[in-house]
């Protein structure tokens, strides 16, 4: 009986100071969010080629490897506007190139993704000499905050499906 006894206190102290001391894991490092300076002139020439153009720094060094779209619009007419791959030139400047053919006030995001993590600063381009109270009024709610486009972004989901449930509800309950 003493011998399991004995057993029963050895073994755990054994086991216990056998074990390798672990130290700290080191903390996951947190890349930060790129910083993106849009080059683009804000005034521009009917016709002529348009150079889209972004400077892109991380931890204030330039980031030659990140990935580039530019997503350009004519006001009111986000569904209708095109994605542009910007190819990097040097220095973390990428560019791209575009031609407005007709007057009008255009948008811009330069949508960046650096080291996994996504930054998409906007711009408003006004091409040619616009009618400015022609010009369709852009939905800041949707369009200018960043936390809206970074949910929304690629996933389908909009605020107009939400709207059309409420109404949905509405006639239902008239």
């Amino acid at each position: 009986m003493k011998k399991w006894l004995f057993a029963l206190i050895a073994v755990p102290t054994l086991l216990v100071g056998c074990g390798e001391k672990k130290e700290a894991l080191p903390e996951p490092v947190v890349p930060q969010i790129p910083e993106v300076e849009i080059l683009t002139p804000k005034e521009v020439v009917l016709n002529e080629t348009i150079e889209l153009a972004a400077h892109v720094e991380q931890g204030g060094e330039n980031v030659d490897d990140a990935v580039v779209e530019f997503e350009v619009w004519e006001s009111g007419k986000r569904d209708e506007g095109q994605m542009i791959d910007g190819k990097l030139e040097k220095d973390g400047v990428y560019k791209a190139t575009t031609t407005f053919d007709h007057d009008g006030v255009y948008y811009m995001y330069a949508h960046t993704t650096a080291n996994g993590v996504h930054n998409m600063p906007k711009q408003q381009i006004i091409a040619g000499s616009p009618d400015m109270t022609q010009v369709l009024p852009e939905d800041e709610k949707s369009n200018n905050s960043m936390d809206n486009n970074m949910m929304n972004h690629g996933n389908g989901t909009s605020n107009d499906a939400d709207h059309d449930d409420e109404e949905k509800d509405e006639k239902n309950h008239h």
